[in-house]
């Protein structure tokens, strides 16, 4: 209660605030270039002025996302409104909430382009990305332009520019958890036609949560890049940008303490669970997650006397891996390895009106082709083997009882999926005197198809319960090919209008409607635990799954309904942005666990949801050298209807979407021009979220939860050393939630963290 009181204070001592890029109030002249430039330049599709558009967007500028220590879009969680993206798991959890939609596995809910390239597979979103210039956060529906998984909105990373800035760039720093971090980067212009930069970084986390098995950090990380960007001016009407990009990640991940243990309700002479240490995490096999990804963009853009025509090419590979204790306890249930190798080409061609006159328009061909081929094997082990197949048996049949022949043995699946998808889009907007009107709409395509064989060698012997004499040996050997597809198409319009108020201020209302859309896909998790009950089904136990309907889920459908204003006050030193929205949700994909004492997770499509609620962003410049800012979103997501075959959800609140989310920062700039240093930035922020409910019932849920930090930069005129800390208060939360064999796990936040950061710019 102490830090939500904390929280409360420090909101009210910067109650005229914004989380907007409040940066540009004071620039330095690079950066103030690099802004109009990369401006002009990158927004190839939505336009460069957001605020004229009738869209809830939030910019994050430079100088905020330095000073907020801002690598990757998970760190900027919470800074804009109804925005969330919970730190849990690995990198390959890039689960993102906004406004009530999202989702843990598969496809989300939220876009994501880097250098205007989109990044089409979620498990490749969470990576470190140095030298980021600008954020964008576009929320609501953005399908008409973007297509799929962007029904709850887009963000838009660009990086700096060689064409703005030349120089050196390095940075260093040193932070909590034996955490270390490197950049380096070479930014030059050979011509003035010709800007090319190269970059490099380094990151090192020794951990901060402890496996108490083994004494072991299990969250430890490894992770090392680069970037080359090339941008060609080949004449004054034609761009030419190709960015290239390397990651490789080797981590642990996966702190999850056990909170909940299930009791076993077996006979007393029968072997029960073991009790384990509740708060704890303990597991004794490995967890880890690794993966490689290389990314190029390619987008040429040519001025041709009053339109302007775009071509954003891109090859995108991925080869990663992830294994788990999937029971995480330091006992031998499961384990499971998932690895995969991916290539993503994806090629979209725009073309753009650029005259002035009251009718503009835009039009677009995207289409893309993903081949995934995935080698997933779960273990089954000896306390799996005994608790979850030979005592379910023998409980069952008393003349007789089974022994495995071994006490490990694998359920193999192996995938190809290939997915593929064509669309056109068009976007008019017509500006009649203080009025704009806009319509748009998409024609969308997409087939994905899977290809897979489960397979599984093993066998055991039926004895006489009796006398222990043998009856017979039952050899277990399974193998299933099969295929199963999909194909999907949808008409995803688009209605705005813009008005722009006859004021003193400068001040534009809104109003508009979209269409929101999301593919459909397959379970392959759930390969496993299909035959897992297969083999327990021949036995005469278990369930038997219908493999077509547990594997396969449906698009999800959505209309947002948002109404809202920019406004800009006391000559521009005050802006505001305020806005209302109301979703309507058909088939919302959600991510369940299957009943009984299985470890698979499944997505289902959860009936109709619904979701509104208000956002509320300031940003002020009240006096010289003083910015303040302030973020705030209420959501209040429900289902309308969903029935699970066993239990009525209708009117409970959709889970792992936070409720609220607040932001409020304010940093001071003092001029000291003395010996190396020009001036000293003092900023104090504080995040949260909450209420976030982690199941369906409602029952267990994450209370509101305050995050404080501040920052102390010393800057000269080339270099500046930074000293930041984050959760000041040490508050106790936690990011996620889960059960695992009817026991129950939570993740706790990250803990007190301070650090030291030296920049170089020469």
């Amino acid at each position: 209660m102490k830090h939500i009181i904390l929280h409360y204070a420090v909101c009210a001592a910067l109650s005229v605030i914004s989380v907007s890029a409040f940066a540009s109030e004071h620039p330095d002249s690079i950066e103030h270039e690099i802004c109009l430039d990369e401006l002009s330049v990158t927004a190839i599709k939505q336009g460069s002025q957001l605020d004229y558009q009738a869209v809830s967007a939030t910019s994050i500028a430079r100088r905020e996302i330095e000073s907020l220590q801002i690598s990757d879009a998970k760190a900027a969680s919470n800074l804009v409104p109804n925005f969330f993206m919970p730190d849990y798991g690995s990198r390959i959890t890039s689960s993102i909430y906004v406004r009530g939609l999202g989702a843990r596995i598969d496809q989300p809910a939220v876009g994501l382009n880097i250098d205007n390239v989109p990044i089409m597979n979620k498990d490749n979103y969470d990576f470190d990305l140095p030298d980021i210039d600008r954020i964008e956060m576009l929320r609501g529906s953005q399908s008409t332009l973007f297509g799929r998984n962007t029904m709850g909105g887009l963000i838009n990373i660009y990086t700096l520019s060689p064409m703005t800035f030349q120089g050196f760039r390095a940075s260093a720093g040193y932070a909590s958890g034996n955490t270390f971090k490197a950049a380096a980067s070479f930014y030059a212009k050979p011509h003035n036609r010709l800007g090319l930069s190269l970059t490099a970084f380094y990151r090192s986390v020794g951990g901060f949560f402890t496996n108490a098995f083994n004494g072991e950090k299990c969250d430890h990380e490894k992770q090392v890049g680069g970037r080359t960007k090339l941008q060609w001016r080949p004449s004054s009407i034609v761009s030419i940008d190709n960015v290239l990009s390397l990651s490789l990640v080797r981590q642990g991940g996966y702190p999850y303490e056990l909170v909940n243990q299930a009791i076993s309700n077996l006979p007393d002479d029968e072997h029960k669970i073991s009790r384990y240490n509740v708060g704890e995490i303990s597991y004794n096999d490995t967890c880890f997650y690794r993966r490689t990804s290389v990314c190029d963009g390619l987008t040429v853009s040519a001025d041709l006397g009053g339109a302007r025509l775009s071509s954003i090419t891109s090859y995108q590979f991925i080869d990663d891996n992830m294994t788990l204790d999937q029971d995480f306890l330091p006992a031998s249930y499961f384990t499971l390895t998932q690895a995969k190798r991916e290539h993503t080409v994806t090629q979209d061609f725009i073309a753009k009106s650029t005259s002035l006159s009251k009718y503009a328009w835009l039009a677009g061909l995207f289409g893309f082709y993903t081949s995934c081929h995935t080698h997933a094997a779960a273990n089954l082990l000896n306390d799996g083997i005994h608790q979850l197949i030979e005592n379910k048996y023998n409980a069952n049949f008393s003349d007789n009882k089974i022994y495995w022949d071994s006490r490990r043995f694998i359920l193999g699946s192996n995938f190809k999926t290939s997915n593929y998808g064509l669309a056109f889009y068009h976007q008019s907007s017509l500006h009649i005197g203080r009025l704009n009107l806009l319509a748009g709409v998409r024609f969308d395509y997409e087939h994905t198809a899977l290809d897979y064989l489960s397979e599984c060698s093993t066998g055991y012997t039926a004895r006489r319960t009796a006398d222990g004499s043998t009856l017979a040996h039952v050899d277990v050997n399974i193998n299933d090919p099969g295929s199963l597809s999909q194909s999907f198409f949808e008409v995803i319009p688009k209605l705005s209008v813009t008005y722009d108020v006859p004021s003193a201020i400068k001040a534009r209302i809104y109003a508009s409607a979209a269409k929101g859309y999301k593919a459909g896909g397959f379970n392959t998790q759930m390969f496993s635990d299909v035959l897992q009950q297969r083999i327990m089904n021949t036995m005469g136990v278990g369930s038997s799954y219908n493999v077509d309907e547990i594997i396969t889920y449906k698009p999800e459908h959505s209309w947002t309904f948002e109404a809202g204003t920019h406004a800009e006050w006391l000559n521009s030193r005050l802006h505001t942005d305020l806005s209302v929205f109301y979703i309507h949700c058909t088939d919302q994909q959600l991510t369940v666990f299957p009943d009984g004492n299985t470890t698979g997770r499944i997505m289902t499509n959860a009936g109709k949801t619904r979701s509104w609620g208000i956002e509320l962003s300031l940003k002020a410049n009240p006096m010289q050298n003083l910015d303040l800012a302030m973020s705030f979103g209420f959501t209040d997501a429900r289902f309308i209807d969903f029935y699970d075959g066993k239990e009525d959800f209708s009117g409970k609140f959709i889970p792992y979407a936070p409720q609220n989310t607040i932001f409020a920062s304010a940093n001071y700039r003092f001029d000291v021009n003395k010996g190396p240093f020009k001036h000293i930035d003092i900023g104090v922020n504080t995040r949260t979220a909450g209420k976030i409910y982690w199941n369906e019932q409602n029952n267990v849920h994450q209370n509101l939860y305050a995050l404080l930090g501040a920052t102390v930069s010393f800057a000269g005129s080339n270099f500046a050393l930074d000293f930041w800390g984050e959760n000041l208060t040490d508050t106790n939360y936690k990011t996620f939630y889960f059960m695992s064999i009817n026991n129950t796990f939570l993740q706790r936040g990250k803990p007190l963290q301070i650090g030291a950061t030296l920049k170089i710019n020469i």
